[in-house]
């Protein structure tokens, strides 16, 4: 059978599991302009502290920025079903999105007030399976350097309570100078 075919008959009936439904809520943030009188570090404590909502990537994906120091940060994820690919293990994207996330706000922790940054390359080596019960995953990026005009940085994905190496990465930031006012 065609998948064409497949597609006419139209959806089956399943006498499978029941249907789950995921609901996430997020507070928009304002735009970056309104920062540009705080560092990246400010702005990282700040979305801590709860002062500056967190991107609404965290919620849709669950996972939190919980620490931060210079050039450091740490995030913590949770896993689940509603994240599985087709051979019911978490899909690869959630973890390049975490690391990728530890990654962007460790450069982010280093840089001053104005000055921006963006993933240029993202390098992900996964290592193991994570499933939708294996644990709260703990994700901390550390920058190796930091430029003028470029970062980079690695993180790890490791369990939180076992340790486990999941999956490592590296990045490379473009530094964005502070834009004119408009």
């Amino acid at each position: 059978m065609t998948t064409d075919e497949i597609a006419a008959e139209g959806p089956q009936p399943t006498n499978g599991p029941e249907q789950r439904t995921r609901t996430h809520t997020w507070t928009p943030g304002p735009p970056i302009a309104e920062f540009t009188h705080l560092s990246g570090e400010e702005i990282l404590l700040e979305w801590i502290a709860g002062r500056i909502p967190e991107p609404s990537i965290c919620s849709t994906m669950g996972f939190h920025l919980t620490e931060v120091k210079p050039g450091t940060a740490v995030f913590r994820g949770e896993p689940g079903e509603h994240l599985h690919n087709p051979m019911n293990t978490v899909h690869g994207g959630y973890l390049a999105a975490l690391l990728d996330s530890a990654l962007g706000c460790a450069v982010l922790s280093r840089l001053p007030t104005g000055v921006g940054y963006t993933t240029t390359q993202l390098n992900v080596h996964m290592l193991h399976p994570l499933f939708a019960d294996s644990g709260t995953l703990r994700c901390e990026g550390v920058v190796l350097h930091l430029g003028r005009t470029m970062a980079t940085a690695e993180a790890r994905v490791v369990g939180a309570e076992n340790g486990k190496l999941y999956a490592h990465a590296t990045t490379t930031c473009a530094i964005l100078a502070p834009r004119p006012a408009a």
